[in-house]
């Protein structure tokens, strides 16, 4: 867990922020600094649940995507436009945001948490990832958006893996190589995307219900989401005037409530820090990467959505090296989406940035990387035979170096563990076994064997 710790975090060239997730673990003070235990709280405890508490308040109005995402009617006047065969780059209006009274007082918490304290160090980095979100958002429409985007979240020339050969990008077209021979062999029929939202909407509720029954996650519809869906602790949005296939409700089941919503809820049921909860931008990896992995591991993925997540990193390389909107749009067509998916995918890359190109959100880089991260992180959890360990993820929202630096405060209950796991995480024979035998294939280098060749005898 220590070296994925280490393997995980990656450096920014200009960026204080990120120099701190990459301390080594072994130069950080082994510390005793005593249970939380029933309701009695110490000086410092008293005193990190009073900045949770104020971390929450200042970043409640801090939402990234909510932030970037278009009107509608600007997707229906470009498909309208495209349609007629005289396509136009979108233009999206930015009104000024003013987020200063949120960056005062995230910077507030920030100078008072003692980042010696892994509580507090905790508190500082999830405060300072929130800061450049609200400069992310104020930047809209300018360069420094995607600068400021970069740095959050990383770029599409990003190793896959830290210290990998491959690019995310070219990781990413590599994928769809691999794929291409299955587009259309594994495409669904038409007469398999007949699912209206409303339909999915309630698929979503039965498996929220049978969850969390004491407190109902809410379900809407939404047409203005560039994604199929957006998940948070109290509500999942579901996107409106789409036709979903049986394969998407279970990639929604899996990817946005048993495990957004889900390390959600298990955040703002801890005991001391609620803070657990928030979608920081620093979490986004992880989270997606987790994501990702649950719909692989509950055969809920598939080859078009495999394709649409590689397309959407080289897509994000192309708008960064130049390529505008439509060039990006043409793109996606050609991958095989429709001109209606393939818009939601474009505006997904440009929402935020410039059309025109150059400038873009880079969000979706961080799919691929964090599918590889986190199947790594969870494989080295079995061969440690330190499972329970690796099932931390789920109790909260949280990066994977999170999880070794807080040990002390996992181990002695001060971070409760998780309220709720997905079945899947339950099935411990059956989950161990996978790991197992990933490990074992890497072991064996099966990548580099050949197949048996059938004998002359």
């Amino acid at each position: 867990l220590a070296r994925d710790n280490a393997a995980v975090t990656r450096k920014a060239n200009n960026s204080s922020l990120r120099h701190r997730d990459s301390v080594p673990l072994e130069s950080r003070p082994r510390t005793n600094y005593g249970p939380l235990s029933g309701t009695t709280l110490d000086t410092s405890m008293k005193r990190i649940r009073e900045l949770d508490q104020q971390l929450v308040a200042a970043a409640r109005d801090i939402k990234v995507l909510s932030r970037l995402t278009w009107p509608t009617q600007v997707g229906d006047q470009f498909l309208a436009d495209w349609r007629r065969g005289s396509a136009k780059l979108p233009e999206p209006s930015v009104e000024p945001v003013d987020l200063s009274a949120q960056r005062q007082a995230l910077g507030a918490i920030a100078d008072t948490c003692d980042a010696s304290h892994p509580l507090e160090d905790f508190l500082l980095r999830t405060a300072r990832s929130y800061m450049r979100a609200a400069e992310l958002i104020e930047a809209r429409g300018t360069a420094r958006f995607g600068q400021i985007s970069a740095l959050l979240y990383g770029s599409a020339r990003d190793p896959i893996t830290p210290g990998g050969s491959f690019s995310t990008e070219a990781a990413a077209r590599r994928l769809l190589e691999l794929t291409d021979g299955y587009a259309q062999s594994c495409s669904h029929r038409d007469a398999d995307y007949c699912l209206l939202a409303e339909t999915v909407a309630d698929e979503l509720r039965r498996a929220l219900n049978a969850v969390f029954v004491d407190d109902p996650v809410m379900v809407v519809l939404d047409a203005g989401l560039a994604a199929k869906a957006a998940a948070g602790a109290r509500r999942i949005r579901v996107r409106a005037n789409t036709c979903y296939s049986h394969i998407d409700v279970q990639q929604l089941i899996h990817h946005e409530a048993m495990v957004h919503t889900l390390t959600a809820r298990n955040g703002k049921l801890q005991p001391l820090l609620t803070s657990f909860e928030l979608g920081a931008p620093r979490t986004t990896r992880t989270q997606e990467g987790l994501a990702l992995f649950a719909e692989l591991i509950t055969n809920s993925i598939d080859v078009g959505r495999l394709r649409r997540i590689a397309a959407r990193s080289v897509a994000v390389g192309m708008a960064t090296d130049g390529a505008n909107f439509i060039d990006v749009f043409q793109f996606f067509l050609t991958c095989g989406q429709t001109d209606f998916e393939a818009y939601a995918s474009s505006s997904r890359v440009f929402r935020g940035g410039d059309p025109r190109g150059g400038v873009p959100f880079t969000k979706d880089v961080v799919y691929l990387q964090g599918l590889a991260q986190v199947h790594a992180f969870l494989r080295d959890a079995v061969r440690s035979n330190r499972f329970d360990d690796g099932l931390r993820i789920f109790s909260g929202r949280m990066r994977l170096g999170d999880i070794e630096r807080l040990r002390p405060f996992f181990d002695d209950g001060t971070i409760a563990p998780p309220h709720y796991r997905p079945t899947w995480a339950n099935q411990h024979s059956t989950l161990v076994a996978f790991l197992l035998y990933a490990g074992f294939a890497d072991i064996l280098g099966l990548h580099t064997m050949a197949a048996p060749q059938p004998d002359d005898t």
